[in-house]
């Protein structure tokens, strides 16, 4: 909802716990973007992160959601052994996207009546980018 209060935002950072990352990008002391991952708290679903992001309308196609990307992408492969990073993006969305395609991320199925925009039911699409094992043991 828009306009939450400040307790709720104390709550959702007070939450936090050493599987999530949370990067943003700042331009003469404004944040205009952001990107988030959290690993699953599963056992059997630790290999996956859930990725969120979010940059500021004046700020898109300027190279600060790829900047965001990599560096995200790079703490995932590299620090936190991820083997799947997921999303969900409005169908839409076409600059998303483009950015996601870029970074390989496949779209894998469509959510139909998913979220409510100016009054109007939009679909979503799951994507997802699975790397592959380097440590694989042959069969």
């Amino acid at each position: 909802m828009p306009y939450q209060g400040v307790e709720v935002w104390r709550e959702r950072l007070a939450a936090y716990h050493d599987r999530q990352i949370r990067l943003v990008a700042v331009h003469q002391g404004q944040v205009i973007g952001n990107i988030g991952l959290d690993q699953s708290t599963r056992i059997r679903q630790a290999h996956l992160g859930e990725l969120l992001m979010g940059v500021a309308q004046a700020w898109q196609g300027k190279g600060v959601g790829s900047r965001l990307m990599t560096a995200i992408l790079d703490i995932a492969d590299n620090w936190m052994n991820l083997r799947r990073v997921q999303l969900t993006v409005y169908a839409d969305n076409e600059p998303a996207l483009a950015l996601y395609r870029k970074f390989g991320f496949e779209v894998e199925g469509r959510l139909r009546d998913y979220g409510v925009r100016d009054g109007v039911f939009v679909d979503a699409l799951c994507m997802a980018r699975l790397r592959q094992s380097l440590n694989t043991m042959p069969a």
